[in-house]
């Protein structure tokens, strides 16, 4: 069974209607209309979930913020008891990750790559090898498939012009007008 992430760009308004609420948050946006993917590699750097990349995640185990807005709140309800590692993180935060920084261990998926001509080895998949045995940047062929044992970087797992750039343009813009430290992504997940 999978794991799916969902959850909301919530947004704290410096002016208009929406900061009469003395600071409240407000949902902006579903993360459903921003991200349709699942990507354990950005899950795992991101929240600690499915991480099998090995990451120093960026904001484990946070649970809900106490000040959630009352949309993301319903939204998550709706989905207890059957969702898990809810959490949390500013855009401010985001903003100063270092995404060359490498994981603290090996991925724990050996990396599966296929020749293809005029492109040369292309990433395929992932594969649960045994690779316990086997050292950082090793290499081995079965069939026409290569296999490697890698040590990713936060930018291989979220590639900046990946499935996560909708999101990281829609927090980007609401920092803009209303400040980094005053957007964040709350996000739950369910299998």
């Amino acid at each position: 069974m999978g794991t799916d992430i969902h959850g909301f760009v919530e947004c704290r308004a410096t002016f208009g209607t929406l900061d009469e609420e003395d600071g409240a948050w407000h949902a902006a946006i579903s993360l459903d209309m921003l991200y349709g993917g699942r990507d354990y590699d950005a899950f795992g750097c991101l929240f600690g979930v499915r991480n099998y990349a090995g990451f120093r995640p960026i904001a484990e185990g946070r649970g809900l913020p106490g000040d959630v807005s009352a949309q993301t709140r319903h939204a998550y309800e709706t989905w207890e008891p059957d969702c898990h590692s809810s959490s949390w993180a500013t855009w401010a935060e985001l903003a100063q990750v270092d995404w060359d920084e490498s994981a603290d261990t090996v991925d724990k998926r050996a990396h599966q790559y296929t020749f293809t001509p005029g492109h040369g080895w292309v990433l395929t998949g992932k594969s649960f090898q045994d690779i316990q045995s086997r050292p950082e940047r090793a290499e081995w062929t079965q069939g026409d498939v290569l296999y490697r044992v890698v040590r990713m970087i936060r930018r291989d797992a979220i590639a900046e012009t990946g499935q996560w750039a909708p999101v990281w343009m829609a927090m980007q813009a609401l920092a803009d007008v209303h400040g980094s430290e005053n957007v964040r992504l709350v996000v739950w997940f369910d299998n």
